[in-house]
């Protein structure tokens, strides 16, 4: 097994283990060691897995860790991801479905992939078809990021509900998350960025046994903040995981800057 890769501080906020990394290279490589052995021993106590994996450039890094370390049995492990834009081919470029395609399934062939079909004609019942495959088996392992606006999958502030009842629902995206899609390459400009998106509710999200949130990058620094320092408030989603033991928040020492 890949050896540990000592973060440079850990401590606690409420329920929630944070631990600090030198740089967002030895963050990676420890998520995935984390990733790794959650994975193994699911696997070897009841021979499958469920697994919601995320999107984002914030996710590249350990998602290639994860892979190069090896060692996990892919073909028992059923794999969903947490949202994808309204209306989108699964061959356009920002598609989710696409980015999970190429960095993922493609190099460890799961035993399935379901995928979000965002340019589903019936969208409501593309949510529901997904939420009976998630509701189907429990979920293992959510492997998550937080947005520039404290997002988690695609609820951000203005229509995060921490006691949603849904599992999978369509959610309007605010300014600023669709500024984010622009500034990370994935679109032209704004007005290229779809305005809604299919995304798993976040206690769909906490409902997982184990949530391990990457969070590196200057750019997430404000985030992080808000969801360690300020209110748990779906004025800054992210700071529900401060509730959720079976949680862990990885920083760098950029996204940790304003602690």
């Amino acid at each position: 097994m890949e050896p540990a890769v000592a973060p440079l501080k850990t401590f606690q906020v409420d329920s929630l283990p944070v631990r600090i990394y030198a740089n967002q290279g030895e963050m990676a490589r420890d998520v995935a060691r984390i990733a790794q052995a959650c994975l193994r021993e699911t696997l070897a106590a009841k021979g499958s897995a469920a697994v919601i994996l995320a999107t984002g450039n914030s996710q590249i890094a350990f998602l290639e860790e994860l892979i190069r370390l090896g060692g996990v049995e892919w073909s028992r492990i059923t794999l969903f991801h947490m949202d994808e834009y309204l209306g989108i081919s699964n061959q356009h470029k920002a598609s989710f479905r696409r980015y999970m395609r190429e960095r993922v399934e493609r190099r460890v062939k799961p035993r399935v992939f379901h995928y979000l079909e965002g340019d589903a004609l019936l969208p409501l019942e593309e949510c529901e078809r997904y939420t009976q495959l998630l509701r189907a088996q429990p979920i293992d392992l959510c492997c998550l990021g937080v947005g520039e606006n404290g997002h988690l999958a695609f609820n951000d502030p203005p229509v995060a509900n921490f006691e949603d009842k849904r599992t999978v629902t369509i959610a309007g995206l605010d300014q600023k998350c669709r500024l984010q899609q622009v500034g990370e390459g994935h679109f032209a400009d704004l007005g290229q960025v779809p305005q809604y998106a299919l995304t798993l509710t976040i206690p769909t999200l906490c409902s997982a046994k184990k949530m391990l949130c990457v969070a590196p990058e200057k750019r997430k620094a404000q985030a992080v903040k808000d969801a360690l320092q300020g209110p748990i408030s779906t004025a800054c989603p992210a700071s529900i995981l401060r509730r959720q033991s079976h949680a862990t928040l990885f920083l760098d020492t950029d996204s940790a800057s304003l602690l």
